[in-house]
Parts: structure tokens; C-alpha cells; sequence
């Protein structure tokens, strides 16, 4: 359920062929958007989620260096290889480990490819250089084989929680888009879609509950992953509307830290309810 801005920005990064950069705070659907675009177009979804000290090995591509050993005895036992005979063998594309981005590229795809870079924040800045080099010309140099092209690029969807500013040159290769928290109607709409068997009553209620409590000072400010997830909980203990016994068993399916169950319980949690 897009907005009209973000709906023209994943309409023109298709049209151009650029990369979307995505940042707005956790759970607001920044990686479900990947996903619906996947649906929506027919394509593979390929994920690469981004943590420190992501390397080449872990995001493009590694050589199957046990298959390879074992290939090279089979070979040897067969009889005499010459040295070129052997690396042709062993460095093929049957032994190539293809991880996300060189999968996104792959010229012998049937499909076409969705590529979702994952919290690209929360990877060191040598691989950010990396991105640059390939988001530019869709194109991976393996040394053993050589150059791998991409016949028809990707979509690119990268998405940034702000634990860190990523580099503007990054940025500038792609389009930006800000997802805010959506308004009361839209998640709503989002909680009647994903969780249809939840009640009216139950859907407003938590959707109100929820928008209050990102007001407060909270240590992790819930998102509309949260939001989903406290209704199916509710849904599923037969709940068809909040009650402070229901707030108390499930709270913590929607505030996942300590400091926040803590200042929240009692009477604050009470007023916050009676408000809802």
C-alpha cells in the first residue's frame, strides 16, 4: 500500500534503470517494498543483507575450494593433466559459488531479478565501494573466468536504518525516497490486508494503541511490523478487542526492550489504553 511519491519513485527507477535507496526508521516497510515490486513484476527476489564486515566472498562470489580438491584428485587418478587442462576444469562455472549479487547479474537468468541490499548502513564503507563499481556498469570481473554482465540489470532496491550516514556517492547513483510511519487510516488499511481475521474493533484499537506509543520516549519505537505482529498475537488468543489484560500478556510482542516495559507498565500503560 504505497503512497503516490514512493509509487512514481519505483515507476522511474524502473523506467531509467537506477537504483532505490531507501531510509526511514525500522519496520515503517522498507524491505516489504522489495518484495511486493518482486510480486508485482514476475521476478526473483534476491536478498543480500548487509552486516560489518560483509566481504566478496559472502556477497559475490566464492570458489567450491572442496569440490575443487576433490575434482583435481578424480583428474589425477584418471591420468596425467596438464596444468592448463587442469585449471579449465576446476575453475568453471560448476564449481563457482554464486552468492546475491553476482545471482542478480547472472547473464543466464531466465527471470528477472529484484536485488534487495539490506540495511547497506550497517556494512563497512570499503564494500559501499565496492556497490559503487557494480551499480555503475552491472558487472562482476572474476579473475579465473573474467568479466560477468548482467543482459538485463536488475532492479535495485538498497534500504538504510540510519545506524550510520551512508556516502553521498552512493546516494547519488541512486533515487531517494524518506518512508515515513504511515497515518492511522493507511495502517489500518495494512492490518485489515495482512491480518484479515482480526475484528474492526480489535485492528483500530491496536493501530491507535500503537501510533500513541510512538509518541512516547522510547528506547525502540515500534514499527508496523510491530503493529502486525501484536494483532496476530491478539487474533490468536481469541481476542477480539484490547483489554489491559490483553495489553499485559502481549506487550511484549510490540516493545522489545527492557527499559521500555519497564516505564510503560502500570498506570502510564493504563492512561495510554483508556486513550486508545
Amino acid at each position: 500500500m504505497a503512497d503516490r511519491g514512493l509509487a512514481v519513485s519505483v515507476f522511474l527507477a524502473l523506467r531509467l534503470g537506477r537504483p532505490l535507496f531507501l531510509e526511514g526508521e525500522a519496520g515503517v516497510g522498507k524491505t516489504s517494498l522489495a518484495g511486493a515490486v518482486a510480486s508485482a513484476l514476475g521476478a526473483d527476489l534476491i536478498r543480500l543483507q548487509c552486516y560489518e564486515g560483509l566481504d566478496i566472498s559472502h556477497a559475490v562470489y566464492e570458489w567450491d575450494y572442496a569440490r575443487q580438491l576433490l575434482e583435481l584428485r578424480i583428474l589425477d587418478a584418471a591420468g596425467a593433466l596438464t596444468r592448463e587442462d587442469a585449471r579449465r576444469e576446476l575453475y568453471s562455472d560448476a564449481f563457482l559459488i554464486k552468492r546475491p549479487l553476482l545471482q542478480a547479474i547472472d547473464p543466464s537468468r531466465s527471470r528477472p531479478a529484484v536485488l534487495l541490499i539490506d540495511e547497506v548502513d550497517r556494512a563497512d564503507e570499503e564494500f559501499e565501494g565496492y556497490l559503487l563499481e557494480l551499480l555503475a556498469e552491472f558487472q562482476v570481473t572474476i579473475p579465473e573466468l573474467g568479466t560477468v554482465r548482467a543482459k538485463e540489470p536488475p532492479l535495485v532496491v538498497l534500504t538504510s536504518n540510519r545506524t550510520r550516514e551512508v556516502h553521498d556517492a552512493l546516494k547519488r547513483r541512486c533515487l531517494y525516497q524518506w518512508i515515513e510511519y504511515p497515518s492511522f487510516e493507511k495502517e489500518v488499511a495494512i492490518v485489515r490486508e495482512r491480518v484479515p481475521r482480526a475484528s474492526a474493533r480489535l485492528a483500530d484499537q491496536v493501530t491507535t494503541l500503537v501510533q500513541r506509543l510512538r509518541k512516547e520516549e522510547l528506547y525502540k519505537v515500534p514499527g508496523v511490523s510491530e503493529t502486525l505482529d501484536w494483532v496476530a498475537a491478539l487474533v490468536a488468543l481469541d481476542r477480539g478487542a484490547l483489554d489491559r489484560d490483553a495489553v499485559e500478556d502481549t506487550i511484549g510482542v510490540v516493545l522489545k526492550a527492557k527499559e521500555d516495559l519497564e516505564a510503560l507498565r502500570g498506570e502510564r500503560l493504563t492512561a495510554l489504553l483508556e486513550r486508545a
